[in-house]
């Protein structure tokens, strides 16, 4: 009795994900496929290992055991393939970078443009999100990450320290700075109960207007006219409807880093494109901590 590695890849993927559909995401295949491969796995064992449930698929203990076989076959797999990856010498073939997708539409688009010209061999995958993907797992080569803490089994390389600064259209802005007393709309991220206390000291009285719970929907809601909000410098300056507030000192936030899994450090892609971000960064570190004087 045999299952291939396909089928237990993919009882693997819907133990994890409960659904069909989060299965197929997972392995970039159709959920037709996913249900095909589970069905044949359970022809092959003479057993049901799901249990259909509308809100789902429900693991048996004998889907669970394959799963937790199929989790130690996927380490061992990845760490070979790693291995393999970080002997590469060669600037070609595949390379996966994961960034945040404000970023990338701020700086990393042209850079990466700039990138993909030097390297014409390279194939380069860029998956745009704020999900810290797993690089053990490779879902990523490299990750671009905002943190303060980006993770103690990764190879990091700090590339920009940041800081905020706190803006709205410039009418807000104006009716600010001519009655500082008066009270203050206000966007904030959701989590947070009162506007930045720096903000406060200048501009006591406010109102929060709204709550998001992204920081594409705050500079939104900013550009809407909903009030102030505090967000990233770099974000700040590459937004010219909006103003910052003025008398408020820029605030530390998060750095930026790039991060890789140690088995990669050889790898003559992974290094490439870490030598060409930090001299990036290098050159636009003023982006993400100087906020830009009023006109």
């Amino acid at each position: 009795m045999q299952i291939n590695w396909d089928d237990m890849r993919t009882i693997l993927a819907l133990v994890r994900a409960g659904t069909l559909a989060g299965a197929a995401d997972a392995l970039s295949v159709s959920y037709t496929t996913v249900a095909r491969r589970v069905q044949r796995a359970e022809e092959m064992l003479g057993r049901p290992l799901f249990e259909r449930r509308p809100e789902g698929y429900f693991a048996s203990p004998e889907a669970e055991e394959l799963a937790r076989a199929a989790a130690r076959m996927e380490v061992q797999e990845q760490a070979a393939l790693r291995h393999l990856s970080g002997r590469d010498q060669g600037l070609s073939g595949p390379l996966t970078l994961t960034a945040p997708q404000l970023l990338i539409q701020t700086h990393l688009a042209p850079f990466l443009a700039g990138f993909c010209r030097d390297n014409p061999e390279i194939e380069l995958t860029v998956r745009a999100t704020n999900d810290v993907l797993d690089l053990t797992r490779r879902e990523a080569d490299l990750a671009i990450r905002i943190s303060k803490s980006p993770g103690d089994n990764l190879v990091g390389l700090h590339l920009a320290d940041q800081k905020t600064t706190c803006v709205a259209l410039p009418e807000i802005v104006a009716g600010a700075i001519s009655d500082p007393s008066a009270t203050l709309d206000w966007v904030i991220y959701t989590g947070h109960s009162t506007p930045p206390k720096s903000a406060l000291a200048l501009y006591p009285n406010y109102r929060i207007r709204a709550r998001f719970d992204d920081m594409t929907s705050l500079i939104a809601a900013a550009k809407a006219g909903l009030g102030v909000t505090r967000m990233p410098v770099y974000l700040g300056r590459n937004d010219p409807e909006l103003q910052p507030l003025p008398g408020l000192e820029p605030q530390d936030y998060a750095p930026i880093w790039v991060l890789s899994h140690q088995d990669l450090l050889q790898s003559a892609k992974v290094r490439a494109l870490k030598v060409a971000l930090k001299q990036f960064f290098r050159t636009r570190r003023d982006d993400f901590t100087q906020i830009q004087s009023l006109p």
